[in-house]
């Protein structure tokens, strides 16, 4: 079994402007995994997948996808890549299978016609086949730019926010299909922004600000975050929420529902102030699990702004 990954890069850097809307990623995954590349809008992560994709040129850093150097090998990169941007790319006055006729044109896939039935048939499009691509819900058309990226047999798919704007149904049948590919050793890796998605993932690496600032299973990024998380209940929460504004130990607070959720990094001086608050308005505390959101917003606050 060859042991190389699929993706490895180290110090990619990109500049525009003088300013660096990637800086210094190092980043591997495992051949045959899902990986999750998350962190909020106008992180890099774009960016960041198009280096790897061999569609832009790093400005410092290498690296090699699918054993090709990324500097010298795009062209052979694309051939081994299925790339979904975020945004629908397709004829939307073509049918489902002229589309993917056209894709299979650009690849060369012969014979095509094969190549196409195949796919329809695998993304469950077959009965949809005559269906114009403009006239596609949400979800359709993502099955649709799935379908297009796995035609060609690819050994990596970069997916870069495939569900932004899909219903959670349509997100987690587009789920079940990336694990489904995955187990036959398709590896993946997924930028998102959404917490049950990077859940999903079998390892996370999350960027911010172009920076990469946490990789690991979720676990362990929980655990490496080192917070500590309290809630709080009863009726005057709102009350509890303005007294732990600016209180010792105390980094977010946030309601969730009937609940305060209170998070920091010094567990210690955490739990002396929300028992203070809680005492002084009467309501309850318990312990809690750190969520992922916790440490990613945490992580959020903590990174410096590139756009200066």
């Amino acid at each position: 079994m060859n042991a190389e990954p699929a993706i490895e890069v180290r110090g990619l850097t990109k500049r525009y402007g003088g300013r660096a809307v990637v800086g210094d990623v190092s980043l591997t995954v495992r051949k045959g995994e899902i990986a999750g590349f998350l962190g909020p809008n106008g992180s890099g992560k774009t960016t960041t997948i198009r280096l790897m994709c061999g569609l832009l040129t790093p400005d410092a850093g290498e690296g090699r996808v699918l054993g090709h150097d990324i500097r010298r090998a795009g062209r052979a990169i694309k051939r081994e890549v299925g790339y979904m941007t975020q945004r629908f790319s397709f004829y939307e006055d073509l049918t489902i299978e002229e589309n993917l006729n056209f894709v299979a044109g650009l690849y060369g896939l012969r014979p095509a016609r094969r190549h196409v039935s195949d796919t329809l048939a695998d993304l469950g499009l077959t009965a949809r086949r005559h269906q114009l691509a403009g006239s596609l819900s949400g979800g359709w058309k993502q099955r649709l730019a799935l379908a297009a990226c796995i035609m060609h047999a690819p050994k990596l798919l970069m997916l870069d926010e495939p569900t932004a704007g899909v219903d959670p149904k349509a997100r987690r049948e587009f789920w079940d299909e990336i694990h489904r590919l995955a187990a036959e050793g398709l590896t993946v890796l997924v930028s998102t922004h959404y917490m049950d998605e990077a859940e999903r993932c079998h390892r996370i690496n999350y960027i911010s600000y172009g920076k990469l600032v946490a990789k690991g299973t979720v676990a362990e990024v929980v655990r490496n975050a080192g917070l500590t998380t309290v809630i709080l209940e009863g009726d005057d929460l709102t009350a509890a929420a303005r007294r732990l504004e600016g209180a010792a130990g105390v980094d977010q607070i946030a309601p969730f529902g009937a609940t305060l959720h209170v998070v920091g990094r010094d567990g210690a001086a955490l739990r002396q102030s929300v028992e203070r608050v809680a005492a002084e308005t009467g309501t309850t505390m318990h312990p809690a699990e750190t969520s992922l959101e916790d440490v990613f917003i945490q992580l959020m606050g903590g990174a410096k702004d590139n756009m200066g």
